[in-house]
């Protein structure tokens, strides 16, 4: 941004700086905003040689001749919005994820830029008042955004908008005047005959968009280009590596900006249909080695928590820990409901399946009050929905199996997770594979959703609800991410079976050696260090959500439901309780503002009163409050006029009249720099490092969740049992099946939960540094000890040696350690020649190992296959088939 007395010129530029726009902005108006775009794009000469002339220009006028004109404000990645007419929020931001190429961003820093000048500001005595409370929503809090990827829809909407039929959407092309575009997917749609390329743009989804407010007033002004849209909630995205192939899991939530706030001052729903505390969750799988999106593999599922849409509230002003549920209004004919899940039926299709989680038996009505009136609502709704389409209502009474010690509260969840995730399908964006075909699995053929030419398409959606939707919702929605996650891996040919089952400790102790790659069988072993990575970043996005919410981390987490939470966890949830106490007693009422007036829910106004002078912000979420609405909603059809005849689809993405209106669609030259996906992605215009590289510092399965292994080498075995007998002796007790969490349930603020002791570990094991031929040994036959004897022949061969080989590289040992090693280890594995003139570099040249004539006799057999030369099999191959079928399937 460069700054005049008179006006501020903002100039943008695309990643390349080979493109530009300028804005141009008055300061002279005190109150009102000018901006004046050309909306002309300027190569790099031409904007220097504009912003020299509007230097020279300015210097002469006001008779600067030895200083500069023109001088640069700030600097900056985009622009929030304008807030109170007068004032610019600009931000700072990293990468934080990425999907097919596109990069997402998080906002690290912000910076308000004050429009008037000097010479005409108007102050104002509550203007200092109001820009405080503006600025208590951090945004370089859990905000993100992206240049070229909506994060406001699924991926299964931005991949069916892509794949839209062409002559229907070249019919919508209106503009005429030949402008730079921002269009959603860089590869565009390939025209026929031609070298064009055709690009899509739709509208953001406004619900979680959260500067909608923000760039209202400039959105008609200035070029789309300009405009970015950000979403509030949680993005994460770790790497898993599965036999070589890097696997990107990535997990995005969206809070919606519609009845958003704070834990007990927003609860229920409003008079529109919106609910407090309402996230969408998507997690997406995607193999990293292909990122275009219409040649890569892209899997999603997606999932909504959310309050009971209900008109209840709870009253904090007692300071009570457990305020007791008002229902503020009667429904009998469930109209806010109606509303809710009308939305729904539009965004997801259907079934819509409710995971209601609050409480069915207690001593004095509580949460069960919610129940009833869900129950009933749900009832009433039903009676006008054809029957394949009715709204699925599953209750479960998740703090009772919890205090059970009968009870496994995950199997009960995976049982769930199953059924839910067989009715609502997800989405994949390839066929199924040949091989499913062959070997069909019966899970497989029972899983719903919509198959299509290109893949499958998830129609429906879980919405699970507990009271907070924070500790209990948190761990359902992992227990059905990880039914989801199986599925997923599954259509991507990485697992032979659409089953995951939980990590266990002699799981870890078989992956270390990688025995992933000498049998098929063991492939579940394989994805033990996936759940660590899934349960991490499920539990990020509680975590996050919490704070956000609740004002605490979660208090509950998937270990304290598995009951193998450490001891040391009781005062960790002590701490989070009285967090999330003193949050909601004290603070959560100044967030609440902050929220309001970021929003645009309250505008301040000449002659109104102030945000801090209002007793209460209900009416500003109810709008009917204010205005009586003449339009009525049906009492039976309380549907969108054509939900129902697209069902089980979602409306928002069947090709209709109304969808159409919200794409725009622009040509462009096929070698275009704007639809170059490798420029995007790659930057070759910019000096980059491995330290700084995305893919290479992001969250790794295989660096970063291998075991910690630790072994006190050199002693014998009398040694190590003592010692193990002093550490176990030293320890504190674990709690016993009886012991009970000393924290409150997160919704209920008084239940306590059982927690079982924590679970015995086999003794792990380290390498150490030194290359000793003995210790290796030693570490070599401690494992095999501990492993069953068909597998103890593996860890004797060449592959454990380079594996010890390779952990032993990890730390920084001297070269003469490591020629030794290789001398004697991997003289017939691979054979390192160092190159290198400085003794301190690891360059090496490297010699693959020869192959022996059968080898070689197979590969060229291989190859003959390929090309359709087939050679006859002989009575050997017939018997070792027939051995494989009856060890794999038999």
């Amino acid at each position: 941004m460069s700054i005049f007395p008179s006006r501020y010129f903002l100039v943008g530029s695309n990643p390349a700086e080979t493109k530009y726009r300028v804005l141009k902005i008055d300061r002279t108006e005190p109150k009102d905003l000018v901006i004046i775009d050309d909306k002309h794009v300027y190569t790099q000469q031409e904007v220097r040689e504009l912003l020299g002339r509007l230097d020279l220009g300015n210097r002469t006028k006001m008779g600067q001749k030895g200083s500069s004109g023109l001088s640069r404000a700030v600097s900056a990645f985009g622009i929030v919005g304008k807030c109170f007419s007068r004032f610019y929020k600009i931000f700072l931001n990293f990468k934080t994820a990425d999907i097919g190429g596109h990069a997402i961003y998080k906002i690290e820093d912000t910076n308000m830029i004050y429009i008037p000048n000097d010479s005409v500001r108007v102050s104002h005595p509550d203007e200092a008042r109001y820009l405080r409370i503006f600025q208590n929503v951090d945004l370089s809090s859990n905000f993100y955004f992206s240049y070229s990827y909506d994060l406001s829809h699924s991926l299964q909407y931005n991949l069916t908008v892509l794949r839209m039929p062409l002559e229907t959407l070249k019919t919508e092309t209106t503009q005429t005047r030949q402008e730079s575009f921002d269009i959603f997917e860089d590869e565009g749609l390939s025209t026929q005959g031609g070298r064009g390329v055709f690009g899509i743009c739709s509208k953001p989804y406004e619900k979680y968009v959260w500067n909608a407010k923000l760039l209202e007033a400039v959105r008609t002004a200035v070029h789309r280009d300009w405009l970015l849209y950000i979403i509030h909630g949680f993005c994460g995205q770790s790497k898993l590596l599965i036999y070589g192939r890097p696997i990107y899991v990535t997990l995005i939530a969206r809070r919606s900006s519609k009845f958003a706030g704070t834990r007990f001052l927003k609860r229920g729903a409003n008079c529109e249909g919106d609910v407090a505390n309402e996230v969408e969750t998507e997690q997406i799988l995607y193999d990293a080695s292909v990122m275009s999106f219409s040649a890569g593999s892209y899997s999603s599922y997606v999932q909504v928590r959310g309050s009971v849409p209900l008109y209840w509230s709870q009253d904090i002003s007692t300071m009570m820990p457990k305020p007791p549920i008002t229902l503020d209004q009667a429904d009998p004919y469930a109209h806010v409901a109606a509303l809710h899940f009308d939305q729904m039926l539009q965004r997801f299709g259907s079934p819509i399946i409710i995971l209601n989680l609050v409480k069915e038996r207690e001593k004095r009505k509580h949460e069960r009050i919610l129940s009833e009136e869900l129950v009933a609502a749900v009832t009433y709704l039903n009676q006008f929905l054809p029957p394949e389409h009715a709204i699925i209502y599953i209750p479960w009474d998740m703090a009772k199996y919890t205090k059970s010690k009968l009870c496994n509260v995950l199997d009960r969840l995976n049982v769930i997770a199953e059924s839910v995730v067989k009715k609502t399908g997800f989405f994949v964006n390839r066929p199924d594979s040949y091989c499913s075909i062959l070997r069909p699995d019966e899970k497989w053929n029972e899983l719903g959703g919509c198959v299509v030419s290109t893949g499958r398409l998830q129609t429906g959606v879980l919405r699970t609800n507990c009271v907070d939707c924070l500790d209990r919702t948190n761990t359902a929605q992992f227990m059905v991410g990880k039914c989801a996650l199986a599925y997923q891996l599954y259509s991507l040919g990485l697992i032979d079976k659409p089953n995951l089952q939980f990590d266990t400790d002699a799981v870890r102790l078989y992956y270390i050696f990688s025995l992933k790659m000498l049998f098929r069988s063991l492939i579940d072993d394989t994805f033990c260090f996936s759940f660590r990575l899934f349960e991490e970043l499920y539990e990020d996005h509680g975590d996050t959500l919490s704070l956000q919410y609740g004002g605490s981390q979660l208090v509950h987490r998937v270990k304290t439901y598995r009951k193998i939470a450490p001891w040391t966890q009781h005062s960790k949830d002590i701490m989070q309780t009285l967090s999330r106490y003193y949050s909601n007693a004290f603070s959560d009422a100044d967030r609440q503002d902050s929220i309001n007036l970021f929003l645009g829910v309250f505008k301040p106004a000449e002659g109104k009163p102030h945000l801090w002078e209002l007793p209460t912000d209900f009416y500003l979420h109810h709008k009917n409050t204010l205005s009586l609405s003449q339009a009525r909603q049906s009492y039976t059809y309380w549907w969108t006029t054509g939900v129902l005849k697209h069902l089980p689809l979602p409306f928002d993405e069947v090709t209709c009249a109304e969808n159409r209106r919200k794409l725009t669609v622009k040509k462009f030259h096929k070698y275009e720099e704007e639809i170059d996906i490798h420029n995007e992605f790659f930057r070759p215009y910019e000096l980059s490092s491995f330290d700084e590289t995305f893919c290479l510092a992001m969250t790794n399965s295989t660096r970063d969740f291998m075991p910690k292994v630790k072994h006190i080498l050199n002693k014998n075995n009398r040694e190590e049992t003592v010692l193990q007998r002093k550490t176990a002796a030293s320890a504190p007790p674990p709690p016993s099946e009886e012991a009970v969490s000393s924290s409150s349930e997160d919704d209920s603020g008084t239940d306590k939960e059982d927690e079982g002791a924590v679970s015995q570990r086999s003794t792990p094991v380290k390498v150490t540094d030194t290359g000793d031929n003995t210790k290796i040994a030693e570490v070599r036959n401690h494992c095999v000890r501990q492993v069953p004897l068909f597998l103890r022949f593996i860890l004797q061969s060449t592959a454990f040696h380079r594996f010890v080989q390779l952990g032993q590289s990890q730390h920084k040992q001297d070269k003469g350690s490591q020629q030794f090693c290789s001398k004697h280890l991997l003289d017939k594995v691979i054979n390192l020649i160092p190159i290198s003139s400085f003794s301190q570099d690891n360059i090496y040249e490297v010699q693959p190992p020869r192959a022996d004539r059968k080898s070689i006799e197979i590969f060229h057999a291989h190859i003959q296959a390929g090309r359709g030369n087939m050679q006859l099999l002989g009575r050997d191959d017939f018997l070792m088939y027939r051995e494989y079928i009856r060890n794999r399937y038999m």
